[in-house]
């Protein structure tokens, strides 16, 4: 049994068509209606799988929890919510069927019983497909059929009571059409449009459901059962365990394309830098792939696959080669050509550790600030458990890239941890032991066990100069972690917005055979200081704005494992205390300079409307009323964007659309660049303002030198 341990990030690993061979064989059916199939069942591989989760849940989770009715009823409450979130699709007289299953599901886990997780799911798929074939014919009938001056709306019904009636439901249903025919409209599409547009999307739903797997059931409602020991003890499929290595790796082999779905297409969404279909140049982005051919054996068609079975198809060993039948971008069908591909080892640069400096003038004197973006803590545990000396890791990557920022002349580094979701506890602390000469870094605790600390013990720094770290709340467990011990030994500045507040350490269980992993949250740490993350997060130092949370629901609450008052003793560390005693004078200092600046009004005003707009709970389907609402939003973003645009000495722009075509342009062009970002800058500020202070120099507004620390 092979276990790793891991903070895991908050979002999934990218589908890329990169890693090992693995062949499927299907074909493309055409779209099934309702009582055309069989109801999809269990495999003997399921009820052996779940029987081992079980086993391990109740012998390995960081709480020791009854498998009784009152997990029954939590799994059963998870299960519809995963299925059914906006209540949609069951009716009141299903769930009264299905109750004879919520004081049930306990046993039926304890014995391996699957079918009452495949009866729920055959029912829903059938009511899915009822709502599809409903919605077909109401677009058929024509979009212009609705009447937008009627006083009606739809509600957020995630927690609204199940339709009585089928008529009920399908007064939603036509609710939600309606919706999307008048949010169409609203945007400028001709009704011709709006109703193509409608019935392809049904089409793919359709599509969707039709090739909906047993595996996919299984993991859905074993993921529905782990959910109430925490959110973070989650099933990975065999396939999903292969992506979570590449992810956690990025490192790989295969062709380098990542790959989506477009009506039965396949098609290439953009290609990784650096890998054989970038380098090679005969595959290029928005290409449509509708064959798949293994060196010299026949092509497979594979129109209308699902795209993970393509990716399978696709991946293989390097030096290996794929051969790729390829409608090109813009092309039409006729017009295809084939493709021959050696797959290679492909590394994903784009989720690796970047480095940036920045030069700032200020005050007639020039400062270097580095600056390094961690997306997330990754390491390549394959090739550490084979002994490879060059295995890639975020603090080798990390150290690499400060040796030469040292090189480059940098004064300060700010290393950039925000949307860092977590990865390799290990890797979190021996990031950390850059910056740390010998001490402690973590401290973690099991219920069942004794408490570990784990830190950094090699007596050196690779860098003891001045450090922020940023963060915001997409930063999370191992991140928080990194930003919590810089924190706690004073050695760097914290600044952005609270952090998420993952507190909890998981491990990797390999299950019996092809049975995938299990994600089993084994173990809470706490920070050299005592204080849990686990709901509470990073404070930081100095708050930013951010609009990004405005719309987020709020914090989850800790799920079983609890949040706040569950802080242990400090364990004995020395802190530096190097920005403590100017701390107040640095965020006054910041606070002085954002007053009026236009980035930072920008930001506050975004999170204002931002606030406003998660106020809402109700949309008008009156043409009138929406119109109105939409010219009142319109006006107030545009007044929020043109602000910030004339500050800088920028055009204007008249509408929406102008404003849309703008960002997307921001977006697709130009990497993302530090250099650019207001709150790198404010920050590399914040650290040129420590600078002075410690160096005795007065700032601006100062009526004295400040004294040094």
């Amino acid at each position: 049994m092979t276990r790793r341990i891991f903070t895991p990030s908050l979002s999934g690993a990218t589908t890329l068509a990169v890693a090992a061979a693995f062949s499927v064989a299907t074909t493309a059916d055409p779209l099934i209606q309702p009582g055309d199939w069989d109801d999809l069942e269990p495999s003997s591989a399921h009820r052996q799988i779940s029987v081992d989760i079980v086993d391990r849940l109740r012998d390995g989770h960081f709480i020791r929890k009854a498998l009784d009715d009152e997990v029954s009823s939590q799994t059963f409450d998870n299960y519809l919510e995963f299925l059914d979130l906006r209540r949609l699709h069951f009716l009141a007289s299903d769930i009264a069927e299905f109750e004879e299953y919520r004081l049930a599901l306990d046993d039926a886990l304890r014995e391996g019983d699957l079918e009452p997780a495949f009866a729920i799911y055959n029912t829903y798929r059938d009511r899915a497909l009822e709502r599809i074939e409903f919605e077909s014919e109401l677009i058929e009938q024509g979009v212009d059929q609705f009447d937008f001056t009627t006083d009606e709306s739809i509600e957020d019904r995630s927690e609204a009571p199940w339709a009585e009636s089928q008529a009920a439901l399908q007064d939603l249903w036509r609710l939600d059409v309606k919706n999307r025919v008048l949010t169409s409209k609203l945007a400028g599409d001709s009704l011709e449009e709006i109703g193509e547009a409608l019935a392809k999307r049904l089409d793919n739903r359709a599509r969707a459901i039709r090739q909906t797997r047993s595996e996919d059931v299984f993991q859905r409602f074993v993921n529905a059962f782990a959910l109430t020991y925490d959110e973070h003890t989650q099933y990975f499929s065999p396939q999903d365990s292969e992506d979570f290595g590449i992810f956690m790796s990025l490192s790989l082999e295969g062709i380098g394309a990542v790959l989506g779905t477009e009506d039965e297409y396949t098609v290439v969404q953009r290609l990784v830098k650096g890998g054989p279909a970038d380098k090679g140049g005969v595959l290029k982005p928005l290409d449509r792939i509708v064959a798949v051919g293994q060196d010299e054996d026949p092509l497979v068609d594979i129109i209308g696959w699902r795209s993970d079975e393509v990716v399978q198809l696709i991946r293989g060993p390097k030096g290996s080669m794929v051969r790729l039948k390829v409608i090109p971008a813009g092309a039409k069908e006729e017009e295809l050509r084939i493709v021959e591909i050696v797959r290679e080892a492909v590394n994903l640069v784009e989720q690796s550790a970047s480095k940036s400096l920045l030069n700032i003038e200020r005050d007639g004197r020039e400062h270097r600030i580095g600056v390094i973006v961690v997306p997330t803590f990754y390491a390549d545990f394959e090739a550490m458990e084979r002994g490879e000396r060059g295995y890639k890791s975020t603090t080798r990557d990390v150290a690499q890239l400060i040796e030469e920022l040292k090189g480059e002349g940098m004064d300060a580094l700010i290393v950039d941890v925000r949307r860092n979701g977590g990865g390799s506890l290990q890797e979190a602390v021996e990031l950390t032991g850059l910056f740390v000469e010998s001490g402690p870094v973590v401290q973690v605790k099991s219920l069942r066990g004794r408490g570990r600390v784990l830190g950094d013990r090699d007596g050196v720094a690779v860098w003891n100069g001045p450090l922020a770290v940023m963060v915001n709340r997409g930063s999370a467990s191992a991140s928080e972690i990194f930003a919590g011990a810089i924190q706690d030994y004073g050695l760097g500045l914290v600044v952005g917005s609270p952090t998420f507040g993952k507190g909890t350490v998981q491990t990797l269980v390999e299950l019996p055979p092809h049975g995938g992993q299990l994600k089993l949250t084994e173990r809470k740490f706490y920070r050299v200081s005592g204080a849990s993350t686990h709901h509470n997060g990073i404070v930081p130092d100095i708050e930013y704005p951010a609009p990004a949370d405005a719309l987020q629901r709020d914090r989850w609450q800790g799920g079983a494992i609890g949040g706040r008052g569950l802080d242990v003793a400090p364990v004995d560390h020395e802190s530096t205390r190097r920005f403590a005693p100017h701390v107040a004078k640095l965020r006054s200092q910041h606070q002085q300079r954002v007053a009026d600046d236009p980035d930072f009004d920008y930001l506050r005003a975004r999170v204002e409307y931002l606030e406003a707009l998660r106020a809402r709970t109700e949309i008008s389907l009156s043409e009138k009323t929406r119109l109105a609402q939409k010219a009142a939003d319109d006006a107030q973003v545009l007044a929020i964007e043109n602000a910030l645009l004339i500050a800088k000495g920028e055009e204007p722009v008249a509408t929406r659309d102008e404003l849309d075509d703008r960002r997307l342009a921001e977006l697709t062009s130009d990497p993302y660049e530090p250099a650019n970002d207001s709150l790198v800058k404010e920050t590399a500020n914040i650290l040129i303002d420590y600078l002075d202070l410690s160096q005795g120099i007065a700032l601006a507004g100062d009526d004295a030198k400040a004294s040094v620390q």
